[in-house]
């Protein structure tokens, strides 16, 4: 773990962004310091415009104490899902609020360079709308489809995809974004967005992302597991029976009958046209044949893959996101109908199996908050507000 610095701004900033204290007085009874001391570092975090103050909050008397709060207008963040067949892109301000957005049929198999000169070409138009530009940028936050190196940002490898392995993503960026960057796997990044702002009253909970690929993120005692390389949750290549050839070059993964990839083969088989995993959904919404019943045997493969880790973690939750969610209770009901009925009788005690909250957006959301979070790493803005000057403008690491 980083050392942190006990008594910088980056310490205030954290209880402030938290909501946990936004007030003179609240801040020194969570803090403990003296007056002079917080006074030094709000000042600090005001001249770097880092937060404003948002007047005055609720008193029961006497003059209302000033409140604080995280300046979200000081700049601009970007936000990338990349997934298997869909990505998406958004802009937000510093507390992640959605202000623009984009979308394209482009995925894991269109390779990081074409992925990258497009969402860069989008980026451009849509600060352009804006009327901002690249200067305005304070990081960049990329949901990624495989495990990261969370020492380097390095695009762990192996990979399904070879082009994918040991990309390094803020290479693939201009020069003159000047920006923090954070990178972290797709479903690890919905996890991150369903957990603060979807779900937050599960601390603990098993995280699915289902389109063409199955990805599966951990929510540890509030924070998201990444293992020891970035690859925790790798349910896609569980043993699940079947004698197809999984991608990573086993045969019976689940990714190969239970995956976005494995209902289109079927469906393509039957002669229906499919590509991508909203395909897939917009087929079952219009009744189409056979899409239930394949909808029903993947969430049931996907339940039985689950018992083992529900009774070694024992999760609040389970939350199923993914464009494949998308087709509603007709893939979720056998996910949890399966699972609570196979699962030990401890690990299934108040197990909810729940959807998804953010919907498409949940993907980007994560992105742009684990980016805010590298953004703002306490002894990173510890640091930098005790230089003369500095200001967020500053504060880009490339």
């Amino acid at each position: 773990m980083a050392h942190v610095i006990s008594t910088g701004s980056g310490v205030v900033l954290d209880l402030i962004r938290s909501g946990q204290a936004t007030t003179r007085t609240d801040l020194i009874s969570q803090l403990g310091w003296s007056r002079i001391t917080l006074a030094r570092r709000l000042d600090e975090l005001l001249n770097a415009a880092i937060i404003v103050s948002a007047g005055q909050s609720d008193s029961r008397g006497g003059r209302p104490p000033e409140e604080f709060v995280v300046n979200k207008d000081a700049g601009l963040l970007l936000a990338m899902d990349i997934g298997g067949s869909h990505s998406r892109l958004a802009i937000t301000d510093l507390v992640s609020t959605i202000l623009l957005e984009d979308e394209a049929d482009i995925g894991l198999g269109h390779g990081p360079d074409d992925i990258f000169d497009w969402s860069c070409q989008v980026f451009d138009h849509m600060l352009a709308q804006l009327g901002k530009s690249r200067a305005d940028v304070r990081g960049i936050g990329v949901g990624v489809p495989g495990p990261v190196d969370s020492a380097s940002g390095r695009i762990a490898s192996p990979q399904i995809n070879a082009q994918w392995a040991d990309v390094v993503v803020k290479d693939y960026f201009p020069d003159d974004y000047r920006a923090v960057f954070a990178v972290d796997r797709d479903v690890n990044i919905l996890a991150v967005g369903e957990h603060r702002l979807g779900w937050p009253e599960y601390d603990d909970a098993i995280v699915l992302k289902v389109g063409m690929g199955i990805g599966c993120g951990l929510v540890l005692n509030g924070r998201v597991y990444h293992g020891g390389r970035g690859g925790a949750g790798d349910l896609a290549h569980s043993p699940s029976g079947g004698d197809d050839e999984c991608l990573c070059g086993r045969v019976g993964c689940l990714d190969t009958v239970a995956s976005g990839r494995a209902i289109a083969r079927e469906l393509l088989a039957s002669g229906a046209a499919v590509r991508t995993s909203a395909d897939i959904v917009a087929l079952s919404n219009s009744g189409h044949e056979g899409v239930a019943a394949l909808l029903k045997a993947a969430g049931e493969h996907i339940a039985d893959s689950l018992v083992d880790p529900v009774a070694l973690l024992n999760p609040s939750a389970v939350v199923v996101g993914g464009n494949i969610a998308h087709a509603g209770d007709v893939f979720l009901a056998p996910i949890r109908e399966r699972l609570l009925q196979n699962a030990t009788a401890f690990s299934r005690r108040d197990l909810v199996v729940i959807p998804a909250k953010l919907g498409h957006q949940a993907g980007v959301i994560g992105a742009s908050l684990i980016v805010q979070d590298a953004l703002f790493e306490a002894d990173r803005i510890s640091r930098l507000t005790r230089e003369n000057g500095a200001s967020l403008a500053h504060y880009g690491d490339k």
